[in-house]
This record gives C-alpha cells, structure tokens and sequence, in this order.
C-alpha cells in the first residue's frame, strides 16, 4: 500500500490556514493540515485581540486560534503536528515530508506565515506580549497616554512610530544609525512630529523589567560606547521587519525579492495547484483578519481547481 494522496494538504495553523481547513473541510475536501510545532502562527504571541470583529469585548490569541482550530474539526479537518522539512511541487501529486513522513496532495495551500524578526534579547522574548510588540496597529491602542520605545529605522518602523503618536504621549524611535532608511516623505512626516524624538546611533543592550514582568525601560548603548543609557518606557515596539517562513519552496515558486511568495489572480502561485494565504504573500496588511480572508479565497479558488482536474 502506497501513501494515500490527500485531496488538500495546507500548511500552516495560523488565521490564514485555519480558514483555508475550516472552508475545504465544509466543501468535503478532508483537508490535512499540517500544522507546525507551534499552533497558532504570530497570534500566540499576542495577549489581547481586539480589532478581530465579531468579539466585542476582545478575546485572547490563543483563545482565537483555539476556536478557529475547534470549529475547522468539528467539520472533518484533520492535523498533524510537526514541521515539514522537505516539498517537492514540481510535479503533481505534490510531496511533503513531515518527520520522515511522506504526505502526498493534489492541492497545497501555503500558509507558513512570517516570523518578525527580532533583537535576539532574552529579555525581550520573556516580555513579549507583556509591553514587547511586533504589531503596533494590533497593540497600539493599549499605551493610551503612556510613553513608548520603538526600535528601527525603515518605513514600516517610521509609520508604527507615526501610528504610535494617536495613543502614547511620547514615541521614541531608536535607530542604530545616524540616517533612516525610510522614504523622503516619511522621513518629513517624523521629524515635523513634536511627539516622536530619535536617538541616533544607538543600540538596544537589554529590555527592562523582567524581574517585575512587564516593560519599565529600555537600555541603549551609544554606537562604540560601553556604557548603558537607561530611557524609561512603558512599551517597546520591534519594527526591524518580517521574514517570511518561505524557504522550503526555495526555487520551485516565485517570490519577490524579500522572499515572499507571489500570488496572481487570488491566491495562485507560480505552480498550478498550488496557493499561498496569509503573510507568507502579504507584506502590506499583515492583520489577523486579512490572513483569514485570503485563507478564504485559497480555499475556494483549490475547490475550483480540483473540480476542473477532476
């Protein structure tokens, strides 16, 4: 007996691949999803949701996951756990390896996500969540009045710090050069900010507080100096950008320059059969609810798909 082959394999359990499971599985696909070692994608990570519409109140990540998890089960959605090490999409049924084991499909839907890239701190992973963020349109809101940190200097740090600026009051953006990378115009927009100051050419040695398990300050160095100086916050928001979790499919699917994968027409990638949802293909929104949507479309665009090659 040879591996069966699934109808739909999709990979990844984050919003985009939940609802990729949630909408196959009620179009009677049996899809298996194989959902990585961690559950959940970028939203584990994240204390309290609340721009997620449907929950008043806002619900916790983890809790969102887990519902879209029950619900995708609850119409025949099937997981395994494990990351796949290996794919092969050059020819159809397509191959995935998941710890030395074979998985065979007629249709792939990529959902891996993308991981924000981070300081490398220790202290910075034990706050994350409580006052560390990589999201400052998810996590924004919550630093009413208070004063922020955020670290970067490209576009996406310069719009957080400008976003930042409705809540917090005061923004400080560190930079571990002497110029932005930012466009000209973003640049203009920072600097004629009276909320948002910049501290040139420095370094982030150490995030505190982790002995009281929440952010109270962060410690830069001065660049070539061995002394710390310490600027109190409330919040530290990481903007050095994502990597999108994409290597698995290293030259056998188009992606751009910064590795993301191209979709056409939807969700289609470069190889017939196979879509890509969620931040794996997004690098502008990168919302919850976004993911969710796309992993809608990849669903039903495999459903057409599998009903045309029989």
């Amino acid at each position: 007996m040879g591996t069966p082959t699934e109808e739909v394999i999709i990979l990844g359990s984050g919003p985009a691949g939940l609802t990729a499971a949630l909408y196959t599985a009620r179009a009677n696909l049996h899809p298996l999803v194989i959902e990585g070692n961690e559950t959940g994608g970028q939203l584990v990570l994240t204390t309290l949701v609340e721009n997620y519409p449907g929950f008043s109140d806002g619900l916790m990540g983890p809790e969102l996951i887990s519902r879209m998890r029950q619900q995708a089960e609850r119409f025949g959605a099937r997981f395994v756990k494990g990351d796949a090490t290996a794919a092969d999409v050059s020819r159809n049924p397509f191959t995935l390896t998941v710890d030395n084991d074979v998985h065979k499909t007629k249709a792939l839907i990529v959902a891996t996500g993308a991981s924000a890239n981070m300081l490398g701190l220790e202290s910075e992973r034990k706050l994350l969540g409580h006052g560390v963020s990589t999201c400052a349109t998810c996590d924004g809101f919550f630093f009413r009045d208070q004063k922020v940190a955020i670290v970067g200097g490209g576009d996406s740090a310069v719009e957080e710090a400008l976003f930042l600026t409705k809540f917090a009051a005061k923004v400080t953006l560190i930079h571990r050069r002497d110029k932005l990378r930012a466009s000209k115009i973003m640049q203009e927009r920072i600097f004629a900010n009276p909320k948002i100051e910049i501290l040139w050419n420095r370094t982030v040695a150490d995030i505190l507080d982790v002995s009281q398990g929440k952010v109270t300050g962060i410690a830069t160095r001065v660049d070539g100096s061995t002394s710390l100086e310490t600027l109190a916050c409330d919040g530290v928001f990481v903007a050095i950008g994502h990597s999108p979790n994409t290597k698995l499919f290293a030259g056998q699917l188009e992606m751009d320059e910064r590795g993301y994968i191209v979709t056409h027409n939807g969700t289609l990638t470069s190889v017939p059969g196979v879509y890509a949802a969620g931040d794996v293909q997004d690098h502008v929104y990168k919302q919850a609810i976004t993911a969710a949507g796309s992993g809608c479309m990849a669903a039903l665009d495999v459903e057409r798909y599998l009903e045309n090659h029989g």
